[in-house]
């Protein structure tokens, strides 16, 4: 299992979400992944970060579709994709009512069949071929020419069952937020994984954000999370992936404790299938800080 870290944007510099890829790549960890909301666009965020942070895996978690054409999505994803030096990985959801009706006045009906139209645009796009689509939710008609960009591999957002089986069939894999090592195990994977193969495809990433802390206050921890994004649990896709778990809050999801404690825990989400863990650092400074240098002091080993 690979490890990563889940950079919010929310609150946050430039230079800190940049300098907060550097430390991850110093550390020796593979990846981060930047979040987007309605703060920071994470696509250029990663692009920049590319100019900087050297060797890991940079990417989105994730992109709205309802808001970007899939041309125009292509051209970004694919100009990270250069600036990166080819390290770039695109995750994309559909995100939620709330945010879709509500913020950007797009209608939220049927967003899975909306999710399957747009990848099924998007992905020969990132490939640099021409697209002919004329569907019920999307026109698309053109190409996108990056001048050495490679195709750019396509996470989706999925956690209940028909968006992981769009995730399976058409993205080379999914990203989970609030989901617990059980809900993984026995949801997402295999529902994923029959979809892939199915359609042909390789198996699956399993790529799954939590918020992780090394501290000596993991119960101040956990109601600093619930007082700040406590408010997503309200969502009805994270409150039905909580319930996979048993669970009921957000609080709940979160990874903290003494270094055995959190090992224990990561060792669990390995078992269940995660291919790539991205840490979401809660807590205090020093708690981040502490966290990301035990992180970095493990290797994959650990946890495969």
């Amino acid at each position: 299992m690979r490890l990563g870290v889940y950079v919010g944007g929310a609150g946050s510099t430039l230079e800190e979400m940049i300098g907060q890829a550097c430390a991850a790549a110093d550390a020796g960890l593979d990846s981060a992944f930047f979040s987007q909301i309605t703060a920071w666009d994470a696509l250029t965020v990663a692009a920049l970060a590319g100019q900087r942070v050297p060797g890991i895996e940079l990417g989105t978690a994730v992109v709205q579709t309802y808001p970007r054409h899939p041309l125009v999505l292509a051209g970004q994803a694919l100009t990270a994709q250069v600036a990166t030096g080819h390290r770039f990985t695109l995750g994309v959801g559909p995100s939620h009512r709330h945010f879709i009706e509500g913020a950007f006045g797009h209608s939220y009906d049927q967003p899975a069949q909306h999710t399957r139209e747009y990848l099924s645009a998007l992905r020969p796009l990132l490939r640099g071929e021409h697209v002919e689509h004329r569907g019920s939710f999307l026109t698309v008609a053109g190409q996108v020419e990056v001048p050495g960009a490679t195709a750019v591999p396509v996470l989706l957002a999925a956690l209940g069952p028909v968006m992981l089986r769009v995730a399976g069939e058409l993205a080379d894999g999914t990203v989970t937020v609030w989901a617990g090592p059980e809900a993984i195990a026995g949801h997402v994977v295999p529902t994923i994984t029959r979809a892939a193969a199915a359609a042909g495809r390789p198996a699956p990433r399993i790529v799954a954000a939590v918020p992780i802390s090394v501290t000596a206050d993991p119960e101040g921890v956990r109601q600093a999370v619930e007082a700040h994004v406590g408010f997503a649990a309200s969502f009805p896709a994270y409150r039905t992936i909580l319930a996979r778990d048993g669970r009921s809050a957000v609080r709940e999801t979160v990874v903290a404790g003494d270094e055995a404690t959190v090992a224990s825990s990561i060792r669990q989400f390995a078992d269940a299938g995660v291919t790539d863990l991205l840490a979401s650092l809660v807590g205090s400074d020093e708690d981040r800080r502490r966290t990301l240098r035990w992180l970095g002091s493990r290797r994959r080993a650990d946890w495969n």
